[in-house]
């Protein structure tokens, strides 16, 4: 089916959004005839998002940008327990302190992409510990329990390999997609939610919501996957040699995060664009199909769109005019990542492969010798050839910074503090 009467089933199939849906022309049809509300879950398993979860996020934004209404669902009861998706192990306990620690830092990446509110469309901010902290145990098993088969969930893939890879597999784990399931049923009796969506690790999951959702109370429930963030090559998107591209500007700044976009493969730009911004699908496909140099002007927009979405326009600027001043060689600018270096200890002198080690250029003195000896290793702008030199005062600009570079698009501002 590629014609659909609702807005929002357009817009997603148009954009490369839709994995899998469990009645995509019902689906449709109460799209097409009513406000319909629809969520996503959301575990608080670190203090910030991440690029991986923007596809959904997006899926929430679209679904209000076409007149319905969405629930952005924070687990705050089943990040105690931990989804097993996708892992061979266990997922680390938190305690309840640090969840409701990570529950107020994400917020914001939901208030800058959502629009909140009391209007019929207005997005709702909702945490399943308002229900699952609350139930009685055995009452839960007879009116939840009783509609689930270990037959049928060991069929899982979430159980099925970790089982296959004999790895532990924990009963606490075992309860997940049913309490995910049960958050369904809670949301369509709390808001008349109608509608599941997530990535397509996330199907049955879904399926165990929709099922249950008829048993528990008669309802027509629906799901929709999207495909996983990848690249066109099929690696996963979202990790670097640093680890996850955090969307918490506490956890990553908005330069770094700008530059992560900047420097996506050129056949990953078209897909990138269609699913991170709101240009229009017209523009996307001229962007893509640029060549040569010239994917790279379209690069900056990715990178501007993306970092404007979920962080602010004003920090996408900046970023981007940022990265322009360092490439064109002027270099000082205040928005590049920092490290803080005592005076001091800057001043007496440092080795400077262990000055790129400890500004994050490199993960030990030997990687550090080796961007020297390559030739891609710069001190306020100038090629370091010696790996045995040693950065001090004299290398203080005015400014008392000291400005680190591993390549063209690597920055580092040492700061004498």
């Amino acid at each position: 089916m590629t014609t659909f009467r609702s807005d929002f089933l357009a817009v997603l199939h148009e954009r490369g959004f839709v994995q899998d849906c469990s009645d995509l022309e019902g689906l449709d049809a109460r799209l097409s005839s009513e406000t319909v509300t629809g969520y996503v879950g959301f575990d608080a398993t670190a203090p910030s998002l991440h690029v991986g979860h923007l596809t959904q996020i997006m899926l929430l934004s679209w679904l209000q940008e076409t007149g319905h209404r969405p629930i952005a669902l924070l687990g705050g009861g089943t990040t105690k327990v931990g989804d097993p998706t996708g892992k061979d192990e266990m997922r680390k306990l938190l305690t309840d302190a640090e969840i409701a620690a990570n529950i107020t830092a994400i917020k914001d990446t939901f208030e800058r992409v959502l629009r909140f509110g009391a209007g019929p469309t207005d997005a709702i901010l909702v945490n399943n510990a308002d229900w699952l902290d609350g139930l009685a145990y055995i009452p839960f098993l007879r009116d939840v329990g009783r509609h689930f088969t270990v037959n049928r969930m060991l069929t899982f893939d979430s159980v099925k390999l970790r089982l296959e890879r004999e790895q532990p597999f924990s009963f606490l784990e075992f309860n997940y997609m049913i309490l995910q399931a049960y958050d369904f049923v809670e949301l369509y009796r709390r808001h008349g939610c109608l509608l599941q969506m997530g990535g397509s690790d996330q199907w049955g999951n879904i399926v165990n919501g929709i099922d249950l959702g008829r048993r528990m109370a008669d309802a027509q429930l629906f799901g929709l996957t999207s495909p996983l963030l990848t690249t066109s090559s099929g690696r996963k998107m979202g990790k670097t040699e640093k680890g996850a591209v955090w969307t918490n500007p506490a956890l990553l700044g908005p330069y770094a995060f700008w530059q992560y976009w900047r420097n996506v493969d050129d056949a990953d730009v078209g897909p990138l664009l269609l699913r991170f911004t709101r240009l229009p699908v017209a523009e996307v496909k001229r962007l893509a199909g640029l060549g040569g140099a010239e994917i790279n002007e379209a690069k900056k927009i990715l990178a501007t769109e993306v970092t404007a979405l979920v962080h602010s326009r004003a920090d996408a600027e900046t970023a981007r005019a940022a990265a322009e001043e360092t490439f064109a060689g002027s270099g000082l600018s205040a928005y590049l990542p920092s490290v803080d270096v005592p005076r001091a200890e800057l001043e007496a002198g440092i080795g400077a492969l262990a000055l790129f080690v400890r500004a994050g250029l490199a993960a030990s003195n030997g990687e550090a010798r080796r961007l020297v000896q390559g030739g891609g290793a710069r001190i306020n702008d100038a090629q370091l050839t010696d790996d045995k030199a040693v950065i001090g005062a004299g290398e203080i600009s005015a400014e008392g910074v000291v400005k680190l570079s591993a390549g063209k698009k690597k920055h580092v501002l040492v700061r004498a503090v």
